[in-house]
């Protein structure tokens, strides 16, 4: 199963993931995500963290809870730690952020449960870590520039030029 609410983002992973021998199904809400982890609990499920009818850890531990031997991967955007922790609480067997490669999401799934999986062929730039993290803020603040450079430490006008560039990768 593949939860996400960024349609293009889950054709995407969902295309890709089938074509690797994997039997997909795409869902875009966590009320879908619910009632297939109740009738038809997959083997393998691709989780987002943060969708617009809820939180991807509640699908998570409904997933072990109707199967004991499901393996999750937790995607999001806007990683930390305290959410990593909570993933792999839930029951999730890795925390990756987005946008994660195919590659390294099916490594996570299928990688032995006392090995550790690989580390990713192409990790996100330090640009692109502070960038999220800058984001991350901002959404926290509900979009208050003044707000989120207070609570960064930083001129608003600086904001401000970051939040107008595009993502770095």
């Amino acid at each position: 199963m593949v939860l996400d609410d960024d349609a293009p983002f889950r054709t995407r992973l969902s295309r890709a993931m089938a074509h690797r021998g994997f039997e997909v199904t795409a869902v875009g809400s966590v009320s879908e995500a619910m009632d297939i982890a109740k009738n038809t609990p997959p083997a393998f499920a691709v989780v987002d963290l943060r969708l617009e009818d809820g939180d991807g850890l509640d699908v998570v531990k409904a997933l072990h809870t109707h199967r004991a031997d499901c393996r999750a991967v937790m995607l999001t955007g806007y990683g930390n730690i305290a959410t990593a922790v909570a993933a792999v609480k839930s029951g999730a067997v890795d925390y990756l952020a987005k946008p994660a490669d195919a590659d390294d999401i099916i490594k996570a799934l299928l990688a032995l449960p006392d090995e550790k999986p690989e580390p990713p062929e192409n990790p996100m730039s330090a640009d692109r870590v502070r960038w999220e993290h800058i984001q991350r803020v901002f959404e926290l603040c509900e979009h208050n520039v003044s707000e989120t450079a207070r609570r960064l430490n930083m001129h608003r006008r600086t904001l401000q030029r970051i939040l107008a560039k595009r993502a770095p990768r």
